[in-house]
């Protein structure tokens, strides 16, 4: 059962031959801190999800629905919210 691993190998190194070259304004001298975090950093609009008034008590946001007639979103995940174990 040898014939796996061969394609493995041939598709890794198929992966790498094809690997683009790094170009001169990657290898140039870094961005500034500030000219960085202004690409990085949301902008007006591209964060829409913001603005919804997410609320963090199931008890508030039944009661906030059923008197405006609304369905709830329940957004739910396990463990720490900062993925901190």
């Amino acid at each position: 059962m040898k014939r796996p691993r061969f394609f493995l190998l041939l598709a890794g190194l198929l992966g790498l031959s094809c690997a683009p070259e790094p170009t001169a304004s990657l290898a140039a001298e870094p961005f500034p801190f500030e000219t960085l975090h202004a690409l990085i950093r949301p902008h007006d609009g591209e964060d829409p999800w913001a603005t919804i008034p997410w609320r963090t008590s199931l008890w508030e946001a039944r009661r906030e629905a059923a008197a405006a007639g609304k369905p709830i979103l329940l957004w739910e995940m396990d463990g720490h919210p900062l993925g901190c174990t």
